[in-house]
């Protein structure tokens, strides 16, 4: 009786947390910490610290949290806070440069992480207390309301990667390798003996040096470059972490016992999750084996229960795997629909490529994908390779926001309209912000000497803030959008003026609500039609007098009231896009 009871008990707690899970749909705001806050708006082409200035955690006050969170936004992503290579030394952290062939950038990558266990010193006030300094950022981000989360770096590590801060009694990554090894499941690093690591000659950093960087023998590179000689266009500054595959023995895997390489990331996780993050962006994900994932999310659960993992993935194949056996929350939707999105703010797409995203792509895991149109690594919107304007934006963001109830990211700056117009060092003028750089964003100055607020913004700023605000508040709130069933509309409109190809339709629904939701991606064409909607869905609604009516949720304003025949009159400038509630 007693084991009937405790099963009886886990199936209720595992369904009240699945319903939980369920409607819980977050939104995630990544800031770029060195630029995010920072007033130095010298912006001189690979400018020094001195020069150009950085951010500080400090500057992350209590009145940008406010501000951040009153966006909608539920969790903070601080992207670049481990300590990771830089061509620029700290004295009073006693942190030393890194040779400048194995930094990109002044500033440094902050996917090349050289300590584990420490935060990078030039983003505190004083750097001797720099990781007081994020704690007191954990704790206020918090008393937002907001949750943290950070990067985790689990393919690769910079070259010159040492550990000043690692707990005592811990070894260091690659400490114990037998470096004569091209493999070995004891061995952290991949090797490959008899050889010395040759840069590319092309490589020609901004600073200069006396003796070239040697490694001998040469460790494999981080994107899988099994030579001594790494390309410019290769992750030269990063070597690859070994997780137990032979990848020269056509990727035999060595997981009989527990690899050391294993335990030292769940050691790492943990010091993190105990610090008070409460969720992991996972860098390259797919590169490291779903073994492991599946393995140290678990490990990791046990230290905070809550905690939240999302992958970079770009592999759709792999995306129920690193759902099911990988036990991520979220996976990037990179492949799938931003890259739909784009095509359509471009001028190139098609709309029906949506539905083939959640069919064929994230399937009945669409749910845990994450949608977004900006992140470090992609264009800004704005970008003249883009959408050229924020506006641009405004109908694909709308839709990746409430297509399914999975969560939905927004980059810092996005929401004043960010336009990268000039190369900031490393990285070059290609339509990103850097993240190799100390560099400051014009756009964001007025809001951040405002106190965090609108009264300086300019009238146009203020309009985009308050985009973002709306949708993003309203997905996030409302129950329809964040726990509510999907019904794709395209199968049943494809005449009247309706354009498969340039117009997308669904319905999100409740047992007592339902939205239709219509949008126009055609760039020169208004959408007026008559909208079919499916009988399977609304036949247990019955209308009020046998007449369906429908009001509006966000957009154009509309009330009006629509014959019984499930055909639901549409008009759409060009560009637009309309949520109605039918009922």
């Amino acid at each position: 009786m007693k084991n009937i009871f405790v099963l009886l008990l886990i199936t209720f707690t595992s369904t009240l947390m699945a319903q939980k899970k369920q409607h819980d749909k977050i939104a995630i705001y990544q800031i770029f910490t060195r630029v995010f806050s920072n007033t130095n708006t010298t912006n001189k082409f690979n400018g020094s610290i001195e020069q150009n200035g950085t951010g500080k955690f400090n500057d992350i006050n209590n009145a940008a949290l406010k501000s951040i969170r009153k966006l909608g936004i539920s969790h903070v992503w601080y992207t670049g806070i481990i300590e990771h290579a830089t061509m620029t030394p700290n004295k009073e952290a006693s942190v030393k440069a890194d040779h400048p062939q194995v930094v990109k950038g002044i500033a440094g990558s902050p996917y090349a992480i050289k300590d584990y266990y420490d935060v990078n010193p030039y983003l505190a006030v004083d750097p001797k207390k720099r990781m007081l300094e994020f704690e007191a950022l954990i704790k206020r981000t918090h008393s937002n309301d907001l949750k943290v989360v950070i990067d985790f770096v689990p393919n690769h590590v910079a070259r010159q990667y040492k550990s000043d801060k690692k707990p005592k009694g811990t070894k260091d990554f690659g400490e114990t390798d037998d470096n004569s090894k091209a493999f070995s499941v004891n061995n952290n690093f991949y090797y490959l003996p008899n050889t010395t690591l040759v840069l590319d000659a092309a490589i020609k950093p901004p600073i200069a040096f006396k003796t070239p960087y040697t490694e001998s023998p040469a460790k494999v590179t981080g994107n899988d470059v099994f030579s001594e000689k790494p390309s410019i266009n290769d992750w030269y500054e990063t070597i690859k972490l070994n997780y137990g595959v032979d990848y020269q023995d056509n990727r035999n895997k060595h997981f009989e016992n527990i690899p050391d390489t294993w335990l030292k990331m769940r050691d790492i996780l943990s010091f993190w999750t105990k610090k008070g993050v409460d969720a992991f962006r996972c860098d390259m994900a797919e590169m490291v084996p779903v073994e492991f994932w599946g393995w140290v999310i678990p490990e990791i659960q046990k230290v905070n229960p809550d905690i939240k993992f999302i992958a970079e993935i770009y592999n759709p194949n792999e995306y129920t795997n690193y759902i099911k056996q990988g036990k991520f929350d979220y996976l990037y939707d990179k492949v799938g629909l931003y890259d739909a999105m784009r095509r359509l703010i471009e001028g190139h797409g098609n709309t029906n490529e949506i539905t083939k995203v959640w069919q064929n792509e994230s399937g009945p895991i669409s749910n845990h994908m994450l949608r977004f149109l900006e992140n470090h690594d992609e264009q800004r919107v704005t970008a003249e390779e883009f959408g050229k304007n924020p506006e641009a934006a405004y109908t694909a963001y709308a839709l990746s926001a409430t297509l399914h109830t999975g969560p939905i990211m927004l980059y810092y700056g996005q929401e004043l309209g960010v336009k990268p117009t000039q190369a900031e060092g490393f990285q070059g003028n290609d339509g990103r912000s850097t993240i190799f750089d100390f560099w400051s964003l014009p756009e964001l100055q007025s809001w951040i000497k405002g106190g965090y607020t609108d009264k300086n913004l300019s009238l146009k700023a203020k309009k985009i803030r308050s985009f973002y605000s709306e949708i993003l508040n309203f997905a996030t709130k409302d129950e329809v959008i964040k726990g509510g069933e999907f019904h794709d509309l395209q199968y049943l409109n494809d005449s009247n003026g309706y354009n498969q190809s340039q117009n997308y339709s669904f319905l999100r629904f409740t047992k007592n609500k339902i939205y239709l939701l219509v949008f126009n991606f055609d760039k020169e064409k208004p959408l007026n039609t008559a909208l079919n909607l499916p009988s399977s869905v609304m036949e247990n609604r019955k209308p009020k007098l046998n007449k369906w009516q429908m009001k509006s949720v966000f957009g154009k304003k509309l009330n009006a009231e629509l014959a019984d025949n499930l055909k639901i009159p549409i008009n759409l400038v060009s560009d637009s896009f309309q949520i109605v509630e039918i009922f």
